[in-house]
């Protein structure tokens, strides 16, 4: 049977607490459960899939980290880790509190953190530790008394600011850690919320070049976009999108907003505006975007064929004409969810059915079994 133990979270991350966690209610450091002997379901050539997923859970997240290795995580198969040569896969058999993996991140350490449908998780390149984060949220306010925590706290997008300070979108608020304590953002009561924004289940955080922090709003709360300068929060509908998936930034450090139902918009410090795509791609299944080391921009859609009328896939654009990637030119699934670049300028994309292609300029590579 396996063995749990408690153990107390002393990770070596800056100490420093960014202003926005500065006179919040301070919480004991939480408790951790370690899984006491690491199994790691497989390692093999392929991306093999293990934990009998369907057609229809895909690859939805993933990094390169500082030592090379790509990450990926899936909304069924757990996670995959892959050295160049081989993918090991990473269960709720080694650690994960949930084989349901919404986030991924790399802190300034090295340690990997993964938001799961069951809360969170930390690998510090030998085991995985659950991390039970805060249950409730303490703070109150005009806006929010019919504010009621989840007994399941998901984890949906995770951050790290530029003090060192972890960000956490949850089911039930922003939960921060300064390396010592977990707190939930909105008990920090000197914070102006005069939209009564409560911030749960964002799905992803930015800080630009300014230091302003940036939360999208996913689906169950639906609010939107919100900027937080260090004082107060401010709330944006762009384009009346109430469900903001991504929110990144290109080469010249402009911010784009990946939304649910209007593209791929950009914000210019009084406006949101459009970004051009293709006339065949629908909005509404728009899944992620890229823009790549060169400047080319990258779309990742849902695919559906509407009266033979396919849409979605997998689209570029230089500048000057899109190019749309196909089944003949080897991306055998066009469901496409997740798009990042590596470090050797390779395209990678995940699709449904927990998919994994590669991109190399000239022919895609596929990567699962």
């Amino acid at each position: 049977m396996t063995q749990f133990k408690n153990s107390i979270f002393s990770l070596l991350l800056v100490s420093i607490f960014f202003t926005s966690c500065n006179g919040q209610t301070k919480r004991p450091r939480t408790k951790e459960i370690v899984v006491g002997q690491v199994s790691f379901t497989s390692k093999n050539p392929k991306l093999t899939k293990t934990q009998g997923s369907n057609e229809y859970q895909d690859i939805s997240c993933g990094l390169e980290d500082k030592a090379g290795n790509l990450w990926f995580g899936t909304s069924g198969e757990g996670v995959y880790r892959y050295d160049g040569n081989l993918f090991t896969q990473f269960t709720e058999k080694d650690g994960l509190s949930s084989n349901s993996v919404r986030s991924i991140l790399e802190d300034k350490k090295g340690n990997i953190w993964f938001g799961t449908n069951n809360g969170l998780c930390c690998y510090d390149g030998k085991i995985i530790k659950q991390i039970s984060l805060p249950k409730n949220a303490t703070y109150q306010s005009n806006f929010a008394t019919n504010y009621t925590p989840s007994s399941v706290n998901e984890v949906t997008g995770i951050m790290q600011d530029n003090n060192g300070t972890l960000w956490f979108g949850t089911t039930n608020g922003i939960v921060c850690y300064d390396g010592n304590n977990f707190s939930y953002f909105l008990d920090n009561h000197t914070i102006i919320n005069d939209s009564g924004l409560t911030l749960k289940s964002v799905q992803c955080m930015f800080q630009d070049k300014n230091g302003n922090i940036w939360f999208g709003s996913g689906p169950m709360a639906f609010e939107g976009l919100a900027l937080y300068d260090g004082k107060s929060l401010t709330k944006f509908k762009p384009k009346n999108q109430q469900w903001i998936r991504k929110i990144t930034e290109d080469k010249n450090g402009e911010l784009l907003f990946i939304t649910r139902g209007a593209g791929v918009i950009t914000y210019n410090g009084k406006s949101f505006l459009a970004i051009p795509k293709p006339m065949e791609l629908r909005n509404d299944l728009l899944t992620d975007f890229l823009t790549d080391s060169k400047g080319n921009r990258w779309y990742a859609s849902d695919y559906v064929n509407d009266n033979d009328i396919t849409t979605g896939g997998l689209w570029s654009f230089d500048g000057k004409s899109y190019i749309e990637f196909t089944k003949k030119s080897g991306l055998s699934n066009t469901s496409v969810t997740f798009i990042f670049e590596d470090r050797n300028r390779n395209i990678w994309a995940g699709t449904r059915n927990d998919g994994l292609y590669r991109y190399d300029g000239k022919t895609f590579t596929g990567f699962s079994e």
